[in-house]
């Protein structure tokens, strides 16, 4: 009796142990999130509340261990609501001391973020009121180098210009303005004289307007950066269009820089917005080192380079080589002597036969041991022209990959994969101790595996997944989702519809692949075991989600 008691005990303990340990594993491992010692600390002023403009660029500053401060919720901005400017420069001022940098969004310490910047009416009175304050605070603080950037405003019309038509005609009016510009005397075109007529004068007034003050602001920022006010400035253009009235705007800064004789070094102009920020910590932390990192581009199709792609002004190629400028890269002719290689894979209809080639050619420059950054976008936003599931069906080490970015614009995408790149290259070259790789490679794995999971299976399928049930049940709007009854249903979807694949992802061999890292301290292979997060909309809206995540990874040797 004793014996067959003792073998069952034995079996029931083999079952549990097979369930805990294999099935579902206890890990007690877990990502570092606290900086090392010697971190640096930079206040930020984000664009908006929104993630990509505030916690990824805090999520980066795990990578580049460097605390990134910013002001407390209740005073900025929460979708439509503007922030509160006075109390966002009071905060500044309470908190500038001891830091090593500021980082400072214009658009919302002056209008409240970038949503209040699109229907702004600024008077001069408020841009002296703030160049009066960034002056000021630069007097009393010397030594701490301000970086400001500030946004060009879209093409698309300010909200508060509703009618369809009129909206219609305004878009079509500042396309054929542009062009119009860019041939010759724009007066003499009937089409646009028949245009303004169709365009109720206070809308053109407005519309106009908006830029011509945008114009004034960014020749005064200018002034001060030429001053050494203002460290850097970067003025960015958000969405916009070959053709439009944004780029008449741009050409006359360029032209005002060109005439005060004020180098790219102290302004420059970027395709861009959300990613500013980010692409500013990556430029403060490698300056500093004068780090000029060697970037070879690789490309899905021979198309891509010249493609234009939705939501941009400027190709591919030219956007690729702005953004690497911008942070003082050169690009090289052979991946032999790159620090890493940027491949830019843009899906469309004509370039889906490329993708089984490019899967090949990235898991061949993988299986070298060579750094890789992946821009995965698609030209309508749509799974099947991504990589990632190629990726993962043919087993590629996902976790090799030093960066991953494919969400909305060309420049958004291309910003923020070159500034998780560098500040990661750089930390490895850096690092001197098996600690500090492990503490890097944590930081970034989390990085790069957040953009997998809202990249690719948050906005190329869950998102479609939650607006659709939201229609069908009647909810017309996604883009103000009700915060009393659709706002929590959707946020329930979210999560379930994200769990599910993360447990399927999470469970693959292209997940679960070691993979090694070369640093100074040595080399280490590495393997991730297991992904939690957490998420939810950050605002009333399906856009964009907030995500937290823990990357759970062992030390093999």
């Amino acid at each position: 009796m004793n014996q067959r008691i003792f073998l069952l005990v034995l079996f029931v303990s083999a079952i549990l142990g097979f369930y805990n340990f294999i099935l579902h594993p206890q890990y007690t491992s877990v990502p570092a999130t606290a900086q090392a010692p010697g971190a640096q600390r930079i206040l930020l002023i984000p664009l908006d509340s929104r993630p990509p403009c505030r916690q990824f660029v805090m999520d980066a500053g795990s990578i580049a261990n460097t605390e990134i401060i910013t002001p407390p919720n209740e005073i900025m901005d929460y979708y439509t609501q503007a922030g509160d400017t006075s109390a966002l420069m009071h905060w500044l001022e309470n908190n500038i001391a001891g830091s090593d940098a500021v980082m400072l969004s214009i658009d919302q310490l002056l209008y409240g973020g970038l949503l209040a910047a699109r229907e702004a009416d600024t008077s001069a009175a408020q841009i002296d009121t703030l160049t009066n304050f960034l002056t000021d605070l630069h007097s009393k603080h010397p030594a701490i180098p301000l970086y400001a950037f500030s946004i060009l405003p879209r093409l698309t019309p300010p909200d508060s210009i509703e009618g369809y038509k009129e909206r219609k005609h305004l878009m079509e009016y500042s396309r054929l303005l542009d062009k119009r510009t860019q041939e010759g005397n724009p007066e003499k075109d009937s089409s646009l004289k028949q245009l303004e007529e169709q365009i109720p004068p206070q809308y053109l007034q407005k519309y106009r307007m908006l830029f011509k003050q945008n114009t004034q602001l960014n020749e005064k920022l200018s002034l001060m950066a030429k001053d050494g006010v203002l460290k850097r400035l970067i003025i960015g253009q958000d969405d916009g269009e070959v053709f439009g009235i944004p780029n008449m705007e741009k050409r006359s800064i360029y032209r005002f820089l060109s005439a005060q004789s004020i180098p790219e070094e102290k302004v420059y102009i970027t395709h861009g917005a959300d990613e500013i920020a980010l692409t500013l910590l990556a430029e403060i932390r490698l300056n500093a080192h004068n780090f000029r990192p060697k970037i070879y581009i690789d490309y899905n199709d021979k198309a891509t380079p010249s493609l234009v792609m939705p939501y941009m002004a400027s190709s591919v190629t030219v956007t690729a080589a702005e953004k690497i400028r911008m942070l003082n890269g050169e690009i090289v002719s052979s991946p032999s002597e790159a620090d890493f290689i940027l491949f830019i894979s843009c899906g469309t209809r004509e370039s889906l036969a490329s993708r089984y080639d490019s899967v090949q050619r990235l898991k061949k420059y993988v299986a070298k041991g060579k750094n890789v950054a992946l821009i995965d976008l698609s030209q309508h936003f749509q799974a099947e022209e991504t990589l990632l599931p190629l990726l993962i069906q043919q087993e590629v080490p996902l976790n090799a990959f030093i960066a991953y970015a494919g969400w909305n614009t060309t420049s958004n995408s291309i910003g923020t994969a070159l500034a998780q790149s560098l500040l990661y290259i750089y930390g490895l070259q850096e690092a001197s101790t098996e600690s500090e790789v492990l503490r890097l490679c944590r930081s970034n794995l989390t990085f790069l595996n957040n953009r997998y999971l809202e990249d690719y299976f948050y906005l190329k399928d869950v998102l479609d997944l939650v607006d659709t049930s939201l229609k069908k049940a009647g909810f017309r709007n996604v883009n103000d989702l009700d915060l009393a009854h659709n706002y929590r249903w959707s946020n329930e979807m979210l999560r379930q519809a994200m769990v599910q694949r993360i447990t399927t992802y999470k469970n693959t061999r292209a997940f679960r692949a070691p993979f090694t890292v070369c640093s100074p301290a040595g080399t280490m292979t590495l393997q991730a075991h297991d992904l939690t997060a957490d998420m939810s909309y950050p605002w009333p809206r399906t856009f964009e989600i907030y995500l937290h995540s823990t990357l759970y990874l062992d030390v093999i040797h």
